[in-house]
């Protein structure tokens, strides 16, 4: 009996995805993982690892194929802030393929479970840990461990040119880049570099059609104590009297204040400090070691006196201060004031990375991923202690406006109770790009619910809330994180 139309189509589509699947497996032989300890189930689909290495730099990627169509689902790159924060944090904790409960006993390795709000749900994701030294990416020359914006866009742009010629089944469908947290930074700069290698006709020549940022940094004026004032006094969190004082005693001179001026932050620290400032709703995580006769030793750096003290400096160097420092604490150049406390011990404030820092430093967990053993790469820490870092790029709005007005497409999104990078200064740098409004202010629903708001403009971007969510949106709202990714990178409206 002659088959239908359908039914052919099915049957070509089934014997070209084998096919397809197949040829990656040959082309990248040895990058295949088949198990990993902690999980007992079948892997939904295929996940690749390893190393793609040049310059003395060993850059490690994990590579989770599509569940859904990987022959045509778009290849999105997630990265993690900092700088100098794994993307392993995107993994184990927002979207990665699995759910990761705690071992029992306490102190055994963690199970793994599927994650049912997975982003490779939807698309082929590369977890990269970039740049070298963050996770289980590694130089046996020390040198290359000191970077900055730009090196770090030049960086992870080699990576992607020598990984589509790795994996050239891919090199033809859909790129997006996205990430979070200073990865706003990231973002906009590798974008930047991506298109200026398509206009020289690098090969091989990425479809890259776009870009993701959530809570992400703009080293802009809207960003920092100007995004954070308005956000504290909208959530409650600083009266209508503390407010109008900081308006009146230090008219937005923030970095070189008055006394007046200085008291008024004050108070304004001293409301703020003990709170999660990744999520105001949440507890703030303390880790033993830093309570002391029964008190926690571990709220965030006080006095905003600091602020104005900028001929001392710590760029970002000697450690990072996680997944991305509250940029309310930077001063006008993007530098960190000397704080005295958790800050210069490398601690991240109100976060238990304890589950995947167990993991990812299991030997048999880096065997079956075909990362390298600790003796070579080093131990895995959420954010790095050991890269050099210094700020450079400046503001993201110039990139923001190149990027958009050549017909890429922006969705920049925010979780509204984040405190480290709050809605408020990237609700206004969006607005300040000038565009035309085309989707006026509105609710997007998921699950039947109001999970946030949308302003939409001229030429492909969107700025996007997601109600409730705190700095890392797909840890606190997973449904509602796949739902939005999922209508973007569909070109569907959200």
């Amino acid at each position: 009996m002659a088959m239908d139309n359908k039914s052919l189509k099915l049957v070509l589509f089934l014997l070209f995805s084998n096919i397809f699947l197949l040829s990656i497996e040959a082309a990248q032989k040895g990058s295949l993982i088949t198990k990993i300890p902690g999980f007992n189930g079948k892997f939904p689909s295929n996940h690749y690892s390893g190393y793609v290495s040049f310059e003395e730099k060993n850059l490690f990627y994990y590579f989770v194929v599509s569940e859904r169509n990987p022959v045509k689902d778009p290849v999105v790159l997630w990265l993690n802030g900092g700088p100098g924060c794994s993307s392993f944090d995107g993994f184990v904790y927002e979207h990665g393929p699995f759910n990761f409960q705690e071992g029992q006993p306490k102190g055994s390795g963690p199970t793994l479970h599927l994650n049912p709000y997975s982003w490779s749900k939807v698309s082929n994701i590369i977890y990269l840990d970039s740049p070298c030294a963050v996770g289980l990416s590694y130089s046996k020359n020390v040198s290359k461990y000191t970077t900055g914006d730009i090196q770090t866009a030049v960086d992870t742009h080699t990576f992607l040119l020598k990984w589509f010629e790795l994996y050239p089944e891919f090199v033809r469908n859909p790129f997006y880049i996205s990430g979070e947290s200073y990865a706003g930074i990231y973002v906009p700069t590798l974008s930047f570099e991506v298109v200026k290698g398509i206009k020289a006709g690098q090969k091989p020549i990425i479809n890259f059609k776009g870009y993701l940022v959530g809570n992400g940094a703009s080293h802009s004026q809207f960003d920092g104590i100007n995004a954070l004032i308005p956000f504290a006094h909208g959530m409650g969190l600083i009266s209508d009297d503390i407010f109008q004082e900081i308006g009146s005693s230090c008219k937005e001179n923030y970095y070189n204040p008055t006394t007046n001026c200085e008291i008024s932050l004050d108070k304004l620290d001293r409301s703020l400090s003990d709170l999660n400032i990744y999520d105001i709703l949440e507890p703030c995580y303390h880790d033993p070691e830093t309570q002391q006769n029964g008190k926690v030793n571990s709220s965030l750096p006080s006095s905003f006196k600091e602020l104005g003290k900028t001929e001392r400096p710590l760029k970002v160097r000697k450690r990072m201060f996680g997944r991305a420092w509250p940029l309310w604490k930077l001063d006008k150049d993007g530098n960190l004031p000397l704080w005295p406390n958790l800050a210069l011990q490398g601690m991240v404030p109100c976060f238990s990375d304890e589950v995947a820092t167990r993991w990812l430093n299991d030997e048999s967990v880096r065997k079956a991923i075909h990362a390298e053993p600790k003796s070579i790469a080093g131990p895995w820490e959420l954010c790095s202690s050991r890269i050099d870092y210094e700020y450079g790029v400046g503001s993201m709005i110039p990139y923001h406006k190149s990027l958009t007005s050549q017909g890429y497409r922006a969705l920049i999104y925010s979780g509204d109770h984040d405190m480290c990078v709050p809605f408020t200064g990237t609700q206004a740098w969006t607005r300040s790009l000038g565009y035309k409004v085309v989707d006026e202010w509105r609710p997007w629903i998921s699950n039947d619910q109001v999970a946030g708001y949308l302003q939409g403009y001229d030429k492909n971007l969107i700025f996007l809330t997601i109600k409730g969510a705190g700095h890392t949106v797909p840890e606190y709202k997973p449904q509602e994180s796949l739902d939005f990714y999922t209508r973007w990178l569909d070109g569907k409206p959200i």
